[in-house]
């Protein structure tokens, strides 16, 4: 616990390099040094995960008693930021990233904001020829991304949009059956074609032929993509990549395929701190589980050894 209120000590220190514009200028000059580089993306990626914690412990029947629900899972924010030109395939086909920087707290999304900030002007986002924003559709991301990435390109993760898809399949036609294979199929191929309006308009007709709990439903969705149809732009991404497998891509087309579609960056980094967070038993304060979550995201971004100038690490980014 010592160690974390140490790095929380530290964070705030890093973060306070950016309360002013004259900072602001000196760290991302900072960050700038040295050979002129090609002209790179930044990816930034956000999501969340729950964390349990030991609210009220001990006082469970008397919360019931007084009609209330025991609070014991809380959301953790997390983002993940990297150069396009950082990832890559491994000689399995598996996609790597060789560089990248995390911001991770369950202090909210404010918190998680200023962070996020100081880690894109860390990794390079006032040289950055394009800064991509990929997430699911919840509201409070591109909130965020909005207002501290106002250039940002916006884009929906591929997966997340297809799910919701599926779930109305799955409530007219069942669980894995052909006829929500079948009714499925055109509308996740116009997805990927860049149709939205035509998914939304096919979700509106539906709706007249549905009980009014499909309905509500079914209401959902089309928000959900009508919220969304200016984030999901597929089509010439998934085009580069079919040219690139057939050995006929262009300059372009190569630079395009490359280009993530989901957010599997950061889901799979949640996943990770998961494996450290939520172990078969364990509790947290959140004094505990902030300080040990911002030892563990100090040591993901190699700023161990401005910590601990003895221990041995990665070099430090300014």
């Amino acid at each position: 616990m010592r160690q974390g209120l140490k790095a929380q000590e530290w964070r705030a220190q890093f973060l306070g390099q950016l309360d002013s514009w004259e900072k602001i200028q000196q760290v991302a000059s900072a960050a700038s040094e040295g050979p002129p580089s090609a002209p790179f993306t930044l990816v930034i990626e956000i999501d969340a995960w729950d964390i349990r914690e030991r609210d009220d412990w001990g006082k469970t029947k008397e919360l019931r008693e007084q009609g209330k629900k025991p609070q014991r899972w809380h959301w953790v924010y997390m983002a993940t930021v990297f150069r396009l030109d950082h990832r890559g395939q491994t000689n399995g086909k598996r996609a790597v990233i060789t560089e990248r920087g995390y911001a991770a707290t369950r202090l909210g999304i404010e918190a998680l904001s200023a962070q996020l900030y100081r880690e894109a002007v860390a990794r390079g986002v006032g040289q950055a020829q394009l800064v991509l924003v990929i997430a699911d559709g919840a509201v409070w991301i591109w909130n965020l991304a909005k207002d501290r990435f106002p250039e940002a390109c916006q884009r929906l993760d591929l997966f997340h949009a297809e799910q919701h898809l599926w779930a109305v399949a799955h409530d007219l036609y069942g669980r894995g059956t052909a006829e929500a294979q079948a009714w499925v199929s055109p509308l996740l191929q116009q997805i990927r074609d860049d149709q939205t309006l035509a998914v939304i308009a096919s979700l509106t007709e539906l709706k007249p032929r549905l009980l009014e709990a499909q309905q509500e439903k079914v209401q959902t969705q089309i928000e959900y993509f009508e919220h969304n149809a200016s984030r999901m732009k597929y089509k010439e991404i998934l085009e580069a990549r079919k040219a690139l497998d057939e050995g006929k891509a262009t300059e372009q087309q190569k630079q395009l395929a490359n280009h993530p579609v989901g957010s599997g960056a950061i889901e799979s980094a949640c996943r990770q701190y998961q494996c450290r967070f939520k172990r078969t038993g364990q509790f947290w304060t959140t004094p505990g589980d902030e300080a040990l979550m911002c030892l563990e995201t100090l040591w993901r971004n190699g700023r161990w050894q401005q910590l601990y100038p003895h221990a041995q690490s990665s070099p430090a980014l300014n």
